[in-house]
């Protein structure tokens, strides 16, 4: 056995063992006569010493070992004199008697420690280094406690784990697809998938009534820090059910994973709001709900004072921002260069400030009456303290900057605590986007989301003012100003499918060609059904308090979508392109 026990595994209850461990040095220490090291592997760190007792070659090569040399390390396990609180293993080290260098290492380009001194980008390059840190370590078992949580729990509800293909056929409607081409077929490419989506759907049809499977999407797309060109989903269906059954379903497996991997109890039952609530009161589709700060329809107070910019606006909205009327006028200034912003694109900011001493102070004193301040504080529920802040235009983009000032406003506040978990579903979306720029329907989800059966005769009115009423039949899950999931009620019915391509200007043509195969199917006698998709990497992140997806995935793509370890993606050889019948074009 190379070892009888990991670096993390030892306590002050084996002292008198004699033990084998293995792993690799974390750092090493002379101290007088005596040599300490620290061995690192998955498991922790533990304290091996060669005193002045040990022979003069084991002293020797205690003395010659560099950061990260892999070692078999033979001992006994005796008590700490100087005992160290802040490690498991703290209160035992290892006597050493025998060291073997398995391997020696190169000095590391950083070190390998809870916080490193290499930057992101040199970590990348030598990622499988950057992995035996701690904090990516700690990540990567929290995904793997998360997956299985994840498949125990579906497990007992039913759920058969089922794969599906990774080559499949390219129907881009929503982002664009990485396409694979075919050597046996020359001028043909597959596509990877960006969900499973129509697959899961013939599953239904094909009888099995529950199922799952943690999968690998993709979509090629600019990326940030919670997106990646692969990325992995718990990808989800069932048969025979209604939008109740399914939320009940997943609500019931979000609060085990909540509960087993991180000891915390989530509400219960989880609370659900409209999109058009979400839209009104937090400026997002995705809102953090663990603060207040909504947002208010001031328009009406706000119209007709004679101050041009909000008299000439569609919409008028504010928050709320408790205890900032202590803000300086600099401080003020910046933050109206803040929202200026490309990010979040509005022309100004209006400020109404009500101080510890009573008096309204605001931007547009010229304009708006003390009185009239002092109805708006009424009308936001404002106490004495607290700074209104008002933004105007088009009522979707404006409600949109204001939910994300109220989001940088709850982060300077320290009410975006990553510690608390505040869940929400997100329910009655729009079925239908309308696009001015191209005259047409775009689906909001995907063009495989049913309806509200409540409004199906709108759904069926060739009228845009009919069509733009109608609600899908749709779900979010939001986490903490996330969206970890989301899903339908499907359509089953071929006609109602027919009809939907037809609203998303889809014609007969082009969807047999891309969905024939679905929509064929659906003439066999598919079931009612619906599912979601969580996105697993997502849910990971918040799980461990992080605002970005990368250390959660062991070897994740940079900004530019390349993986600058293995210098991926690279040109492929004149061979294989000409297996492949394709011929590249110079690029200037």
């Amino acid at each position: 056995m190379f070892r009888t026990h990991t670096c993390g595994e030892l306590r002050i209850e084996n002292a008198g063992n004699e033990v084998t461990l293995a792993g690799w040095v974390q750092k090493s220490r002379k101290l007088g006569g005596m040599t300490f090291i620290d061995l690192r592997d998955r498991y922790g760190i533990t304290q091996l010493v060669v005193d002045g007792e040990a022979s003069e070659s084991l002293q020797e090569l205690a003395t010659s070992l560099g950061r990260e040399f892999v070692l078999q390390v033979k001992g006994v396990v005796v008590e700490r004199q100087s005992k160290n609180p802040k490690m498991p293993t703290g209160d035992i080290e290892i006597t050493v008697k025998d060291i073997k260098v398995l391997n020696k290492a190169q000095t590391p380009p950083f070190t390998i420690e809870e916080n490193s001194d290499g930057g992101e980008d040199l970590r990348a390059h030598y990622r499988y280094l950057d992995l035996r840190r701690p904090p990516l370590q700690r990540a990567l078992a929290l995904r793997h406690r998360l997956a299985q949580e994840i498949r125990n729990y579906l497990d007992k509800e039913g759920f058969m784990e089922i794969e599906t293909p990774y080559l499949i056929k390219s129907t881009p409607e929503g982002a664009r697809d990485f396409v694979v081409p075919s050597r046996m077929n020359p001028g043909q490419f597959y596509a990877l998938p960006q969900s499973p989506q129509t697959f899961k759907q013939l599953l239904m049809v094909a009888g099995y009534d529950r199922y799952f499977q943690i999968v690998r999407c993709f979509r090629d797309e600019d990326l940030r820090a919670d997106r990646q060109p692969e990325f992995t989903q718990i990808d989800c269906e069932m048969s025979f059910v209604d939008q109740e059954d399914v939320l009940k379903t997943f609500e019931g497996m979000m609060r085990q994973m909540f509960k087993n991997a991180l000891g915390v109890e989530i509400a219960n039952p989880i609370p659900r709001m409209s999109w058009y609530d979400a839209m009104d009161q937090y400026g997002s589709d995705k809102p953090d709900i663990r603060f207040g700060m909504t947002i208010h329809n001031v328009t009406d107070w706000a119209k007709g004072k004679g101050f041009g910019v909000f008299d000439g606006s569609e919409y008028i909205g504010a928050i709320n921002v408790p205890g900032a009327a202590a803000y300086t006028r600099k401080e003020i200034d910046q933050l109206t260069e803040w929202v200026k912003r490309p990010q979040v694109g509005a022309k100004g900011l209006v400020y109404v400030k009500w101080n510890e001493d009573g008096s309204l102070k605001s931007s547009v004193d010229k304009f708006y009456t003390p009185e009239q301040l002092a109805e708006l504080a009424t009308i936001m529920e404002a106490s004495k303290g607290d700074m209104m802040l008002l933004l105007c235009g088009p009522k979707r983009k404006t409600q949109g900057q204001l939910g994300v000032l109220r989001l940088e406003m709850g982060e300077r506040l320290g009410y975006r605590d990553p510690k608390v978990f505040a869940p929400l579903w997100i329910v009655d979306f729009p079925l239908l986007e309308w696009s001015e720029e191209d005259g047409r329907f775009y689906a909001m989800h995907h063009p495989f989301t049913a309806p509200k059966p409540e409004h199906e005769q709108w759904f069926y009115s060739d009228k845009k003012e009919d069509l733009e009423r109608v609600c899908a039949n749709a779900y979010d899950f939001v986490l903490n100003g996330s969206e970890l999931g989301g899903g339908s009620i499907r359509i089953y019915d071929a006609q109602m499918q027919e009809r939907m391509f037809e609203v998303l200007g889809i014609s007969k043509e082009d969807a047999e060609y891309k969905f024939g195969f679905i929509v064929n199917a659906f003439k066999f006698g598919a079931p009612p059904h619906g599912g979601l998709a969580f996105g697993f990497d997502r849910i990971c992140a918040l799980f461990g308090g992080q605002e970005t997806i990368r250390d959660y995935i062991a070897f994740p793509k940079n900004n530019q979508g390349r993986d600058v370890m293995i210098d991926s993606p690279s040109r492929i050889d004149d061979l294989q392109l000409e297996e492949l019948q394709i011929e590249l074009k110079s690029v200037e």
